[in-house]
Order: structure tokens, then sequence, then C-alpha cells
């Protein structure tokens, strides 16, 4: 079994150092980054079991951050380190879906404990990247997508919008946060490189008369699962 993997963004590159080398040593798999862009962009790269934000970064703080993760991860587990104490802040991290908050200066053990609980109660240390859509079985990690027996090899395009899509079955995603996800800009010519993805992506998923990946109107895509 894959170890847990953790997305670690702290802007302070000693305490980020310590942190990161310290998960690990605890049995992780820790990836860091020391702003709130590259650490999105981390996000969209690879697949994480775990987050762990500061709040406070340069380029794009954690709240934005978080923001913009719910767009594409709904149930991915948050946690913000700050060193702020406000009752707001705090309130503000929960409303964008956070499932803990740390105040800055913390142990490092009080930290892991937190992590593990998190993970113990949405059992995401049992998540093995594989995706049950009705008939249909999606590996991401290999990027196989199987019915009945017989298997397609998906791009890495094509694997990465049917993550997002199958995290989010039978909800609506947003075109643009899909678009920032997995191309980094939402601007026009990407919009059409997904829609040509999208369209592969009905075409594999058609033998199957109760899934369906619907237009939005304006808005996104939503796979339905009838």
């Amino acid at each position: 079994m894959e170890p847990t993997k953790i997305l670690l963004a702290e802007d302070d590159p000693n305490l980020g150092m310590l942190l990161s080398k310290f998960i690990r040593a605890k049995g992780y798999a820790c990836t860091l980054s020391v702003d709130g862009e590259e650490a999105y962009k981390a996000f969209t790269k690879d697949t994480f079991d775990f987050v762990i934000l500061d709040v406070m970064m340069p380029k794009k703080d954690g709240f934005a951050v978080a923001k913009d993760i719910r767009g594409i991860d709904q149930e991915i587990p948050i946690l913000f380190l700050t060193a702020k104490s406000m009752k707001e802040d705090k309130l503000k991290g929960f409303e964008i879906g956070a499932d803990d908050y740390l105040t800055k200066p913390f142990s490092m053990d009080e930290l892991m404990a937190r992590v593990n609980a998190i993970l113990k109660r949405t059992n995401k240390q049992e998540e093995n990247h594989l995706y049950s859509v009705n008939n249909y079985l999606f590996d991401f990690n290999t990027r196989i997508l199987s019915f009945q027996g017989n298997e397609q090899k998906l791009t890495t395009k094509e694997s990465e919008l049917l993550k997002i899509l199958c995290k989010n079955i039978n909800k609506e995603v947003d075109r643009n946060d899909l678009l920032k996800a997995v191309w980094g800009d939402d601007n026009y010519f990407n919009g059409r490189s997904m829609d040509v993805y999208i369209t592969k992506l009905r075409k594999y998923l058609n033998q199957d008369d109760k899934v369906e990946i619907v237009n939005i109107h304006g808005k996104g895509f939503k796979l339905m699962v009838k």
C-alpha cells in the first residue's frame, strides 16, 4: 500500500523543511511548497490524501488555495497553520471547508496527532486512487479505465479531468475550476482543448447508459451516475 501523501505549503523555509522531514519520518510522503501558487500547481499535478496550508503566504494565501482546491475536490482534508488566533480568521477557514486549524507556535507531535485523527475520521488512509463509476473502474495511478474486462489507456489530461469528475460524481464542477486545475489557465484556447478531451471521455464512457458527462450550460460539467 502506498504511503499517505501530504501536501504541505509553508513559506518559512526553515519551518517548512523541519515539518516536511518530520512528516516523512512518521512514514508519510510529503511534498513541500513555498508559496500558494506553487502549492495549487502541485495539487493539480499529483494526487494527495491531505493538505496542510499556512494561511499567510506570498502570491496566494492559504484561504485562496483552499478555496481553489475545494472547487475541484470537496472531500480532501485541509488543515490550516497560522500565526493568527483571531476568531474571524478561524471562522473564515472553516467556512471555506477546513477540517482543523492550528495556531503557531505548535509542537510537531500535536500537528501529526491532528492529521492522524482527521485521516482516521475521513478514512483517507485507505484511499487507493481507484474510482468506481457504476460499471466502470478508473485507476488514476495507471490511467486505465476498465469496463467488463476491456481497458482504455487514458492520456494524462484525460486522467486528470476524469479524476476531478469522479471525485464529484453527481455534483457540478465549475468550468473555470477544471481549466485552472488541469491546464493552469482558463483562457479561450485551453477551453477549446478541454472540450475536445471531454468529448473523448464521453466516448469512453458511452458503453454504460447509466453514466453520462452532462454539460451545465454556461457553468461547467457534471459526471452523472443514474
